[in-house]
């Protein structure tokens, strides 16, 4: 068998065809790959977390790799006159079935990458779940673990329920009640020694008289902005309202309850 046979030979033309389109597929595929190595290398990238952007461009270069494979395999296919609609048709029906087993599954992971790319929360945030507050202690594609604050339990959250959590603030907003016998000027002086007491609390960061808040049925409601650690909000509130009571005192100011008028018809 002389040459020109040789080529003539369908399998062997169908052979050329497959090396031509894997050795294409390889350049193309070096090309793209060493691009993306090149621009996760950018001062751009540089500047931003590095573990996270590590992640994010590992999973561009699978997710590439696994793609350039799949197109390669079913030009392949069509080189080697294989019908790939009945395939690709098994596939789907078997990819639907899948989908509708594991779609909890999928809803968390693309939660999770959600949580990651636009920066919900971290690792460390005080967040709150339900009735639950706590510390973000690890953050997965899958579920998120925080610890609760009451109790320090250690809590997985499903990551498709993020809609569900909120970041707790480092703001504390405290009522101040006062009889309204007591004129403004002697309340505000009042309210000058609560802050420089609520000050000296441990953990507390700053705090700010934010004005009258509520006129209520029985006291004037002076409003206090204490800003602190979120992980001791709770502790910082029962403190600075022991400081309150005190600073009250200190100024002879006494706390009003609610009272009930009576008129009666002689």
């Amino acid at each position: 068998m002389n040459i020109k046979e040789l080529l003539e030979n369908p399998w062997i033309e169908k052979g050329i065809k497959v090396a031509i389109t894997i050795l294409i597929s390889f350049v193309i595929y070096s090309i793209v790959a060493s691009i993306i190595k090149r621009y996760s290398k950018s001062n751009r990238f540089e500047s931003l977390a590095g573990k996270r952007t590590t992640t994010y461009m590992r999973l561009a270069r699978s997710i590439t790799r696994y793609l350039f494979l799949l197109l390669t395999m079913l030009i392949i296919l069509q080189i080697l006159e294989i019908n790939i609609t009945s395939i690709i048709a098994g596939v789907g029906l078997v990819g639907a079935v899948f989908g509708l087993a594991l779609q909890d599954f999928i809803k968390d992971i693309i939660r999770g990458t959600s949580i990651l790319s636009d920066d919900y929360f971290k690792v460390g945030d005080i967040v709150k779940y339900k009735d639950i507050e706590g510390k973000v202690l690890i953050l997965g594609l899958k579920t998120t673990k925080i610890k609760d604050i009451k109790t320090g339990n250690t809590i997985s959250i499903a990551n498709r329920n993020i809609d569900e959590i909120e970041v707790v603030s480092n703001l504390v907003y405290i009522n101040i009640p006062m009889p309204y016998e007591v004129k403004i000027d002697k309340a505000e002086k009042a309210i000058e020694t609560i802050i420089n007491r609520i000050k000296d609390i441990e953990y507390v960061e700053d705090c700010n008289y934010k004005s009258v808040n509520e006129l209520g049925e029985s006291s004037i409601l002076y409003l206090l902005e204490i800003k602190t650690n979120v992980e001791y909000k709770r502790q910082v509130k029962r403190d600075s309202l022991r400081q309150i009571l005190l600073g009250l005192e200190e100024h002879n100011i006494e706390v009003p309850y609610n009272q009930l008028d009576i008129h009666q018809k002689k």
